[in-house]
């Protein structure tokens, strides 16, 4: 599904990304683990086209799209949920889902959003702005999934969120994986990547140093929890 070959990138001046190499399958949920500064939010926003200052490959079912725009890269299914959430504070939730183009038949329906996300029913008409952390990132997760993406590039997810809130986005996450769609991940949140994740690459200053199967780290939490400071 996605395959990143010698991913260099830059801001102004800055040398973030050194030569990352990474690849996804089709189905897979793939976690980027690290440290804040590491690369994780940068090589996310590379595959979503958008960061300009970049060298290397990125393909998408073997077509490369690393000099394509970013609304052409979202028009080929790629879903990009920043962690910032970007919910349009002035639309209310249901304009919010409503607003993206449908890219793909595989689209989720309202219906089935609402089953999953109770709260978001309930709030249909409430302002973006009115709207808790945990609201939001359910918003923003169900947007993507309204617009029929096979490809989902998240960013912490759960940074800050209540244990309940977590659990509903992790059961997101396995009904999503069960739909086939492929999802890259980025977490500091070991303990939960373990239980939706099928592997993860380990970044260190703009590299990639370790891939790891799920199995591996939970062996390792407690050392990859140490290292994360967490």
């Amino acid at each position: 599904m996605l395959e990143i070959r010698d991913l260099n990138a830059w801001y102004a001046e800055s040398h973030v990304l050194h030569g990352i190499n990474l690849d996804v399958k089709k189905g897979e949920v793939v976690t980027l683990v690290g440290r804040n500064g590491a690369g994780k939010t940068t090589t996310l926003k590379c595959i979503a086209g958008v960061i300009a200052r970049k060298q290397g490959s990125i393909a998408l079912e073997g077509d490369k799209v690393e000099r394509m725009q970013s609304h052409r890269i979202a028009r080929r299914g790629v879903a990009f949920v920043p962690e910032e959430r970007g919910i349009y504070a002035s639309l209310s939730v249901m304009e919010n889902l409503l607003l993206p183009p449908v890219v793909a038949p595989s689209a989720w329906p309202l219906e089935r959003i609402f089953k999953l996300f109770p709260r978001l029913r309930e709030r249909a008409r409430s302002p973006g702005t009115t709207l808790s952390g945990g609201e939001q990132q359910m918003l923003a997760m169900a947007r993507a999934l309204r617009t029929g993406a096979r490809l989902l590039l998240l960013d912490e997810p759960t940074e800050g969120l209540a244990p309940v809130v977590v659990k509903a986005i992790r059961d997101l996450l396995l009904e999503v994986k069960r739909d086939g769609i492929t999802v890259l991940l980025v977490s500091q949140n070991v303990r939960f990547a373990t239980k939706v994740s099928d592997r993860h690459y380990l970044m260190v200053n703009g590299t990639i140093v370790e891939s790891l199967a799920n199995a591996a780290v939970i062996d390792r939490e407690n050392e990859l929890l140490e290292y994360l400071g967490v």
